[in-house]
């Protein structure tokens, strides 16, 4: 990777008006100038074509058409893109300064990485900062333990998307782990540490705050994937109690917050045979899970998505 190699940015949008604009200047202002940027939208309905229509001469493709959902937008994007690496940022996240120029310098002195991420501010509606992911390294075995990164924080090398594959289609919660998971097989992640590189809007409408069953079960549908594929089951045979500690750690997060107090509640039990260590940081939410199995399960649930400031998406 020689010069200032091409950078591809891939934007699915639908329905995010009252965030999109914030999203598009934050690309368009990048200080890195060999930028391309590529729209799909899904046939908005509240004036987000026309938002876009109005920067459309700075984009080296856009559409506005239906779509199968967020994959097959990033995918239809994907297709049009020709850069030597790739980012992608959701129409209602922010990419911060310097993020561009931060990732090119990366890969530039890793050459052997197919991914490289750093950490991710979440926000508000209004773009408030409520909360920092903060990542560290990760190996393939973390990403299978699901130690989840940020999708808007990461950046690959187009070689590796090349030879893994695009986004899986029938994906459509998790398909941005499933896409690490399988590029991250083929070469390393590299985590930049310093300021983060983007921000992740918390919203009602957002589908890590208003779906959260469906992250479960497309955690499930990995971990099923793990036992079964020969790519991955030898190292989850291999580290089967660590990887079955970080995805009841991970699935209980999301069942307490999508009011499944019960289900959280067994799995935190789970967690403590797997790793006492980790259960014991989730105490205060296994208290919650408890008593929210004979009261108001729904105060407990808005108590925490009014304070929620884990490090999942």
């Amino acid at each position: 990777m020689n010069g200032k190699p091409l950078v591809s940015i891939v934007m699915p949008s639908f329905n995010q008006a009252q965030y999109l604009e914030a999203a598009l200047k934050s690309v368009l202002e990048q200080d890195y100038s060999n930028i391309e940027y590529l729209i799909a939208d899904g046939s908005s309905t509240d004036g987000s074509a026309e938002i876009i229509q109005r920067y459309a001469d700075r984009f080296a493709w856009w559409v506005s058409e239906p779509d199968k959902g967020q994959s097959d937008a990033v995918n239809k994007a994907l297709s049009h893109a020709r850069g030597e690496i790739i980012g992608w940022l959701n129409s209602d996240d922010l990419m911060y300064p310097g993020a561009v120029t931060a990732a090119v310098k990366a890969f530039a002195k890793h050459p052997e990485a197919a991914i490289v991420f750093g950490d991710v501010d979440s926000i508000n509606a209004e773009g408030e900062r409520i909360n920092r992911m903060r990542f560290g390294p990760r190996t393939l075995k973390d990403l299978m333990a699901f130690q989840i990164i940020s999708q808007p924080g990461v950046f690959i090398r187009r070689s590796v998307m090349d030879e893994a594959g695009t986004l899986d289609p029938e994906y459509h919660f998790l398909m941005d782990h499933h896409w690490w998971l399988r590029l991250v097989r083929l070469a390393p992640a590299v985590y930049l540490p310093g300021d983060p590189l983007a921000a992740a809007r918390f919203h009602a409408g957002a589908k890590n705050v208003a779906q959260t069953q469906k992250f479960v079960d497309e955690a499930q549908k990995i971990l099923r994937w793990f036992e079964h594929d020969p790519n991955y089951k030898p190292l989850f045979l291999k580290h089967r109690r660590t990887i079955l500690a970080g995805y009841y750690e991970f699935v209980t997060h999301y069942k307490l917050d999508g009011g499944d107090a019960r289900g959280a509640f067994v799995d935190y039990l789970r967690l403590l045979f797997l790793s006492p260590r980790r259960f014991l940081k989730h105490l205060g939410r296994v208290v919650y899970s408890f008593f929210a199995m004979f009261f108001d399960v729904s105060r407990v649930r808005e108590t925490v998505l009014n304070n929620r400031k884990n490090k999942f998406q």
